[in-house]
């Protein structure tokens, strides 16, 4: 394989389309910090309630959970 072809590798590529996304979406939050607050409401929202009915500990374990089904949820949607 030519060296330049490597550069045409799907992987290669996938990498710099990630690097794009990822500088892409840290604009839109540094522009738009009202509306990224808006889309996370209803999770701050959640976590304020448990917190007040339950304790910092179960919404502090809500949290986590969340993260990690977000986490989880943006994985399985680049595959």
């Amino acid at each position: 394989m030519p060296r330049e072809a490597g550069g045409w590798h799907p992987w290669v590529m996938a990498k710099e389309i990630d690097r794009q996304r990822a500088q892409g979406a840290l604009a839109v939050i540094r522009q738009h910090p009202g509306m990224v607050l808006f889309a996370l409401s209803p999770v701050l929202l959640g976590l304020g309630v448990v917190w007040w009915l339950f304790g910092a500990g179960w919404a502090a374990l809500l949290l986590i959970a969340a993260v990690l089904g977000g986490g989880a949820a943006v994985l399985t949607k680049r595959r």
